[in-house]
């Protein structure tokens, strides 16, 4: 079953469409105020922003080495020679290597956040297009193109698999791992809902509970791609 045939069990339409807020593309007024220009960073400053750029690059290093080898199979070693880095700059920015699994479990919850609100711009665009209230074939659409979005979705599986069974196998890393989790699907579930307020729609069932049943549904498809080999896991998952 598609995220779309999944959705269309769950819409119901009431209210009204909003007043636009104005012409599309208009802009107002734009202030000719001078703003003062920015100080150059003080020592403290550029430490900060050095050890800021240390710090993603090792997170990105990580995200690497966890997609090739796994949690347990990645060493600390290989974690900072992936990044240029010595054992030292590792420890001077995370405790451990669960310190580093759940500070990029966070940080790829929100990059996939911020991707999806600038997906969610353009998916809900057309609806001001229409004349009336849009169709329940077009709220299913984009609602589900929302949800399905998954950016470098192979990857991403592979590593959030990492993820859950380190959270599961380790009860000191499960309770931060679920409060990142649950919070992720809160702030979609919110996407999910300002779309369909947004054009004075609603469902007719828990929009997290709907939320969270569509990402399972997703991940389970993108599993099986994988696992079947699929040529483009990513489109396999989605259709």
């Amino acid at each position: 079953m598609s995220v779309s045939d999944t959705m269309s069990a769950f819409r119901r339409g009431d209210g009204h469409m909003p007043e636009p807020a104005g012409p599309p593309g208009r802009m107002g007024r734009v202030s000719t105020t001078r703003t003062p220009a920015a100080k150059a960073p003080d020592g403290a400053g550029r430490e900060t922003a050095r050890r800021a750029r240390t710090r993603e690059r090792l997170l990105d290093a990580a995200y690497r080495q966890f997609c090739r080898h796994g949690i347990n199979g990645t060493s600390i070693e290989a974690i900072t020679d992936e990044a240029g880095f010595t054992r030292g700059a590792f420890y001077s920015n995370f405790a451990s290597k669960e310190e580093l699994f759940l500070a990029l479990a966070e940080r790829e919850n929100r990059v996939r956040l911020e991707d999806l609100r600038a997906r969610f711009a353009d998916v809900i665009a057309p609806f001001g297009r229409v004349e009336g209230k849009p169709g329940p074939e077009l709220i299913e659409e984009a609602i589900a193109d929302i949800l399905a979005f998954q950016p470098t979705g192979q990857q991403w599986c592979l590593l959030h698999s990492e993820f859950r069974l380190l959270a599961m196998r380790d009860p000191a890393v499960a309770p931060k791992f679920l409060e990142t989790t649950r919070a992720f699907h809160r702030q979609l579930a919110e996407l999910v809902d300002s779309a369909l307020e947004s054009v004075g729609l609603r469902f007719s069932v828990d929009s997290l509970l709907l939320t969270r049943m569509l990402i399972e549904q997703y991940e389970s498809a993108m599993q099986e791609a994988i696992l079947s080999g699929a040529d483009d896991p990513e489109q396999a998952a989605r259709t």
